[in-house]
Parts: structure tokens; sequence; C-alpha cells
């Protein structure tokens, strides 16, 4: 049912990334975000977004009305502020804490290591990222890979993880894939019977992670998590049910 307090407000614009990669987004945090505004039932219309207009300089980020909003994070405050929403409504607070742990570990070392694995790896970056630049006119869409992908390794390197060796990065990905495995066990969601904002990002780092383009060692070691791969499937078919069924199909 919606909330009456919904039809008083504007409607959210979520400004994300597009079907890539054999996934409903290119990036796991606009993967993460519009979950959340699933979970909360808030109505909201999405568009194409670019890094460069958001006020993180990143993407996700939301407009509703004159109020623009960047940083999954921040994002998810705000709904959950604004609409009266709590994601993580009957958990404990040591629940909520290790709620907190487990976003902090997929979104801050998990993730980069799904960065270095699709922009650094040649064949990934072929088979992915450069696509990006496809639409660029010929005679600057080299220059713009080879400036993005300076960027990224940067990136990687300022984070620390991009200091490592191919094989360093790649065990320092699987252990956090393993930890979430261990954590899941067979629960149907993180904190037990029912999802909760932590879900969103599981489900998003996971997509990622085996992502169907990519050849990796983070997409490997995932499979051979079948209680990762369920988790990962099911959420698929409660948020993104004709994605679900075209990839099955």
């Amino acid at each position: 049912m919606t909330r009456p307090l919904l039809m008083e407000r504007s409607m959210i614009t979520l400004y994300g990334s597009f079907p890539a990669f054999g996934l409903p987004h290119a990036s796991p945090f606009v993967l993460k975000t519009e979950v959340q505004l699933k979970m909360a039932e808030i109505p909201y219309c999405l568009a194409r977004g670019f890094p460069a207009d958001g006020p993180k300089k990143k993407i996700p980020y939301i407009v509703e009305a004159n109020q623009m909003i960047g940083d999954s994070t921040f994002i998810r405050d705000h709904i959950e502020k604004a609409y009266g929403v709590d994601l993580d409504r009957g958990l404990t607070p040591d629940m909520r804490a290790h709620s907190w742990a487990i976003e902090r570990m997929l979104e801050d070392h998990l993730y980069w290591a799904i960065v270095y694995e699709r922009w650094m790896i040649d064949e990934n970056f072929a088979a992915g990222p450069a696509h990006f630049f496809d639409t660029l006119p010929s005679g600057v869409r080299e220059a713009a890979r080879d400036t993005a992908r300076r960027t990224v390794a940067d990136n990687l390197r300022g984070h620390g993880l991009g200091r490592h060796s191919r094989e360093e990065i790649a065990d320092l990905g699987c252990r956090s894939l393993a930890a979430l495995a261990t954590l899941l066990g067979n629960k149907a969601y993180l904190m037990g019977p029912a999802p909760s904002a932590v879900d969103a990002t599981a489900f998003a780092m996971i997509a990622a992670a085996t992502a169907p383009v990519f050849v990796s060692s983070l997409r490997t070691f995932a499979e051979e998590r079948p209680n990762l791969i369920r988790y990962r499937d099911r959420l698929m078919r409660d948020y993104y049910p004709a994605f679900a069924a075209r990839r099955a199909a």
C-alpha cells in the first residue's frame, strides 16, 4: 500500500548506470540503491546519470524537487528520514552494527577487487569497460579509454589495493567473499528471515563479482559457494523478475 506521505512529495529520480555485463546496472552502487528504493516501496523513476553531473562526481545520485543527493549511503539516509522508512526494522543494535561492518567490507574492500578485475585485466577491460567509450568519435575514443583506465589505476593505487599483485588482489577479494559466505550460511538473508538494507549491498556486490561477461578469480570463487549463488539468484528474482526471467530463458 502506498503511504499517504508519498503522495505529498515530488517523485525521486535515480540517476544511475545502464544494463551491462549481463546485469541490470553496470554499477553495483546503482544496483544497491535501486534495490533499497524497491525495499522501501518508494516510487521513483530511473534516468541515465553521468558522474560529472552528480554532487559527489559519481553515481548514483538522486534528485527530488530541488534537492540533489549523492552517494548510496547518504541516499539511503535521505529516503529513510524523508519517508519514515527503516530498512533495518526489526534488527537489534548488535545486528545493525554487524550490517555496517559487512557493508564496509563489501564496499571499501571487495568492490575495489571487482574494479581491478574489470579494468586492469586486459581481456576483461576489452570485454567490458572499453565499450563505455564506443559512442565517442573515432578520433578521441582510444585516448578517452586510455585516460579513464589510467585514472582507475591511480584510484586503485590511492586506495592501496592497487599496490598489490594480481594474485594478491584476487586472494584478498576472495577472503571477503569467503567471509560473506560464512556470515550468510544457510539463512535466507544476512540478518535472518527478512531482507534488510545490507542485503541490497551484498546482492549488488555478488552480482558484480559474478558478472557473466568477465573471467575472473572472484567469479570462480563465488560460483563455488552455492549459498552465495542461491542468494544472488533469489534476490534477482525478487527485485528484477523480468531480468531474471530473460537470463533463465
